[in-house]
């Protein structure tokens, strides 16, 4: 690995797909976390199920779902991985009148699935959006981080509260 441990810069600082063949197949799961805030009275078309374009949040799961699985086609140096469960969660948090999203990404192999949690949090966040921009256009998305990895060489991690 070069002297500056980024794992996708080889020796010569050239960008590079890491070569996973010979790491241990383990399994490994990842949790990221992600929010959109909106107005209250978009919030509660959410939740009541009435916006006009139907269940954002059953679209925007299935949109997350998709999204994790192709992760290896939006991001260049990711490995394509066959995942064997991808679970996202949705809380509706009226004080901060925000949909909380959380995806989880598991699967047995020789390489993490951050990047998968990821993306589905960002893909669902960004659904969501779509979907309720002709009623609410100052809608923001962030927050999208990280929350625990676990399985491979690295073994656990879990981010600060």
């Amino acid at each position: 690995m070069p002297e500056n441990n980024l794992t996708h810069i080889d020796a010569d600082g050239q960008a590079t797909m890491v070569d996973v063949s010979a790491k241990a197949e383990t399994f490994r799961t990842a949790t990221a976390a992600g929010r959109i805030c909106m107005t209250p009275e978009t919030l509660e078309k959410i939740q009541a199920v009435t916006h006009k374009k139907g269940d954002v949040l059953t679209v925007a799961k299935i949109a997350g779902i998709q999204a994790a699985k192709k992760t290896a086609d939006l991001i260049p140096l990711c490995h394509p991985l066959a995942l064997t469960g991808i679970e996202l969660r949705f809380t509706l948090d009226e004080d901060q009148s925000a949909v909380l999203i959380e995806a989880e990404c598991k699967l047995t192999g020789n390489t993490g699935v951050e990047m998968e949690a990821l993306t589905a949090v960002s893909v669902a966040a960004l659904t969501i959006y779509d979907m309720c921009k002709a009623v609410d256009k100052s809608m923001e998305i962030g927050a999208v981080r990280l929350l625990q990895k676990r399985g491979g060489r690295s073994g656990e991690w879990v981010a600060d509260s």
